[in-house]
């Protein structure tokens, strides 16, 4: 059964970001539900992204695949996406671990390879999603995030541009351009 007050929270936790990504996100979230049914999804509204986490439990370490948004656009984590084949090539990413795919667009999710993905993930994880009872848990939400859509006309969303106090100029070089001094506290 899904709990209306959570699954609201989720809802806005989603509509923060632009429409595009939101719906997209919200496609991929149904399809992956669709997937995994019973699966426990797990929320982390964290610094940098929004990532909803899916596995047989409510243990991080069970987490079977994740989709994360971004201000520009959503992704598909495997989180033991590096001992998975990939024989398309589609999987980004070089950590230990975790590899992911873009959702752009989001039909990508219906593509015959990241299918193929899905379902080696699902058929190799250590703990298996069984009769799952499945509900969504929001696990984490950060005090301080970056900003969830992109910052007009402007390309990619840096940390200084993050982290710039309102007001604040941005010199050439990216960095806080030096404030010019006060005229209050100048010496006659």
């Amino acid at each position: 059964m899904v709990d209306k007050s959570v699954e609201r929270q989720v809802v806005g936790f989603i509509d923060r970001f632009t429409p595009d990504v939101a719906r997209a996100a919200k496609t991929a979230r149904a399809k992956v539900r669709r997937l995994l049914p019973g699966a426990f999804e797990l929320v982390y509204d964290n610094y940098n992204a929004l990532a909803l986490a899916f596995g047989p439990s409510e243990r991080t370490a069970d987490v079977i695949l994740s989709i994360a948004l971004y201000p520009r656009w959503v992704s598909l984590f495997f989180a033991r996406g590096a001992k998975l084949g990939d024989p398309s090539g589609i999987l980004r990413g070089s950590g230990k671990l975790f590899r992911h795919v873009v959702l752009q667009p989001v039909g990508v999710l219906d593509s015959v390879p990241v299918r193929a993905l899905i379902k080696a993930a699902v058929n190799t994880h250590p703990v298996s999603l069984g009769r799952c009872r499945g509900e969504t848990i929001i696990k984490s939400v950060s005090a301080k995030q970056r900003p969830r859509r992109p910052l007009e006309g402007r390309g990619r969303t840096t940390k200084v541009e993050a982290e710039t106090p309102r007001g604040a100029r941005l010199g050439k070089n990216g960095l806080l351009a030096p404030r010019a001094p006060s005229r209050a506290g100048a010496r006659r």
